[in-house]
């Protein structure tokens, strides 16, 4: 199992378009398979803050969500746009 955070900032003007697309990716990241968990927040206190906890079955699995269209549309060619920043952090669960 891979599990991962993923920390984006944006900027104040753009988190509706933020949220829309956030919502989108969430819908279609859903339905992928292999796809385990992604649940994307907004970090309370700070609108501009984007957290997203993502777990995959493999790396097949996430190799494939890295290459759906939908990734493609919403996560490259929209919020890589608009972020100021991104953070990866890779997890272990605790077994």
């Amino acid at each position: 199992m891979l599990s991962f955070t993923v920390r984006m900032t944006f900027d104040q003007a753009d988190h509706e378009d933020v949220a829309e697309m956030l919502r989108q990716l969430t819908a279609e990241t859903r339905k992928e398979p292999g796809c385990v968990s992604y649940i994307p927040h907004f970090v309370e206190g700070d609108a501009c803050t984007v957290l997203i906890y993502e777990q995959y079955e493999d790396e097949a699995a996430l190799d494939h969500h890295r290459n759906a269209p939908h990734f493609h549309q919403y996560a490259i060619g929209g919020l890589y746009q608009r972020m100021r920043d991104r953070q990866m952090e890779n997890l272990t669960a605790v077994s």
